[in-house]
C-alpha cells in the first residue's frame, strides 16, 4: 500500500525549512521557490499546503509559538513546585529571548512576522491578539504574587506588565552583539530582585 502523507508533518517540515531560510539569509530572501528547495520538495507540492508566502508565514509562526511554549513548559518543570512566581516570570522572559539555538531561530521568525503584519491587517490582528494573550497572562501573575503578599503593595500591576514585556526588548540587542547574553540575564535577575520583596528573592 502507498505510505500515508502526514500532512500536519509536512507542514511543519516546511516551517522548519522556512525558519532555516529566514535564519540564514533573512525573510527578504524567503520566497515560496526558495523555502520549497530547502524542504526539498516542488514549488508545486509547497503550493498544495500553502497557497501563499503569508499563509506559510502564519503557520510557521503559530508553530514557533508552539515551540516557545513547550520550552517554557520544560523549563517551569524543572523548578521547585509549586514554583516561585519570580522564577516563573524568568522562565517565561528568557524563553522568548534569542538565548539558546531554538529561541534565536523562533526569535528571527517573530522579527519577520512583525515586519510583515505591519503591512497585513489580518496578520497584525493575529499578532496583536497573541501578544495580548501574553500580556494578560504576565499580567495574571503578577496580580497573584501581589495578592500573596510577594510584591510590595504599593507597586501598580499595570506598570510591572509593562517593565517584565519591556526586557524582551532585549532581542535585537543579543542579536546584533551589543548586549551579551550574560549581562541581559543579570539585568533580568536584577529587575526581578528589585520587584519582589527581599525574603521572596530566591537565589539562581
Amino acid at each position: 500500500m502507498p505510505k500515508q502523507v502526514d500532512h500536519r508533518e509536512r507542514r511543519e517540515a516546511i516551517a522548519h525549512a522556512l525558519w532555516r531560510v529566514v535564519e540564514q539569509q533573512g525573510w527578504a530572501r524567503a520566497t515560496m521557490r526558495e523555502v520549497a528547495r530547502e524542504a526539498g520538495v516542488s514549488l508545486g507540492q509547497l503550493q498544495h499546503y500553502f497557497s501563499s508566502r503569508t499563509a506559510m508565514l502564519t503557520f510557521a509562526i503559530d508553530f514557533a509559538a508552539e515551540q516557545t511554549s513547550h520550552r517554557v513548559t520544560h523549563g517551569l518543570a524543572a523548578l521547585d513546585q509549586p514554583p516561585h512566581p519570580r522564577e516563573v516570570l524568568r522562565v517565561v522572559i528568557t524563553e522568548m529571548l534569542p538565548l539558546q539555538p531554538d529561541a534565536r531561530t523562533t526569535s528571527r521568525m517573530n522579527a519577520a512576522y512583525v515586519l510583515e503584519a505591519l503591512h497585513n491587517p489580518d496578520l497584525q490582528a493575529q499578532a496583536s491578539l497573541g501578544l495580548r494573550e501574553g500580556k494578560a497572562m504576565v499580567e495574571r501573575l503578577i496580580r497573584q504574587a501581589l495578592a500573596d503578599g510577594q510584591i510590595p503593595s504599593d507597586r501598580d500591576p499595570t506598570v510591572e506588565t509593562d517593565l517584565i514585556l519591556a526586557l524582551t526588548g532585549f532581542t535585537p540587542l543579543l542579536e546584533l552583539d551589543v548586549v551579551t547574553p550574560q549581562a541581559a540575564l543579570a539585568a533580568i535577575d536584577q529587575h526581578l530582585g528589585r520587584l519582589f520583596h527581599p525574603s521572596e528573592r530566591p537565589a539562581f
